[in-house]
């Protein structure tokens, strides 16, 4: 699949940050976009043609579907499903509220496994479809304060490999990016402001992370190659980002 032949591509998590980036990457390519988070009016405010903005939370399937089905009547099938959204909140397990596991297992995974049950079917009837999954360098190594955030993260890489294998005769595609440390509001989600100091000193010591547009550029690049090129896995990062 090229981006000539204009296919709707349908991203979560796109009122900011990555998913902004990767929405405004794929419109300049000529796609038609399906665009679902929370907040309709930062989708809106993109201003991007040929562009659907849904509110819609990941965790509800139906939701997903129903937005899918909608976008499916004005711009034909999904060629390409994106699933950025995610929420990061950083924590040591023996003092974070338990119920923040719950949120990150239930966005990071469930969202997932939502927008692509929502999808895999029709691509596998059409022997032809992308799955993007945005990861993390935490779904492929640990980090201090991250082990739930880790686990969903390797539950990603985990579930899309996996997938990948089972469609790869169906000539669907399932692609993991991988990104380091972005400038992104993920760590704004975090409670622990002690934990959250530490990480923008971090990023401070190592002069700055990439932007989110760096993240499109590889994502678009992945999807540009040809339907049977599958770019399994993309992992980036600052140079000076050692872990």
């Amino acid at each position: 699949m090229t981006n000539a032949n204009k296919s709707l591509v349908v991203i979560t998590g796109a009122s900011s940050g990555i998913g902004a980036a990767i929405a405004k990457s794929f419109s300049a390519a000529g796609h038609p976009l399906l665009l679902l988070a929370r907040r309709a009016e930062a989708m809106q405010a993109l201003a991007l043609p040929n562009s659907l903005s849904i509110s819609v939370d990941v965790t509800d399937a139906d939701a997903i579907k129903a937005a899918i089905s909608q976008a499916e009547a004005q711009f034909g099938p999904v060629g390409c499903l994106i699933n950025n959204a995610g929420v990061m909140l950083l924590g040591q397990i023996d003092t974070q509220d338990p119920n923040e596991w719950s949120r990150m297992l239930n966005i990071n995974v469930m969202g997932v496994l939502n927008g692509i049950h929502a999808v895999l079917a029709g691509m596998k009837a059409h022997k032809n479809g992308t799955i993007i999954n945005i990861s993390s360098v935490a779904g492929r190594k640990t980090f201090p304060n991250h082990a739930a955030y880790c686990a969903t993260k390797f539950a990603v890489h985990a579930l899309t490999e996996n997938i990948r294998e089972e469609v790869a005769m169906d000539d669907v595609r399932l692609i993991t990016i991988a990104p380091g440390a972005v400038e992104t509001e993920l760590l704004s989600h975090t409670t622990d402001e002690a934990i959250k100091a530490g990480y923008h000193d971090w990023k401070e010591q190592m002069g700055g992370v990439i932007a989110p547009e760096n993240v499109a550029a590889a994502t678009l690049f992945a999807w540009q190659q040809p339907q049977n090129v599958c770019v399994r896995e993309i992992v980036l990062a600052p140079t000076r980002q050692q872990p």
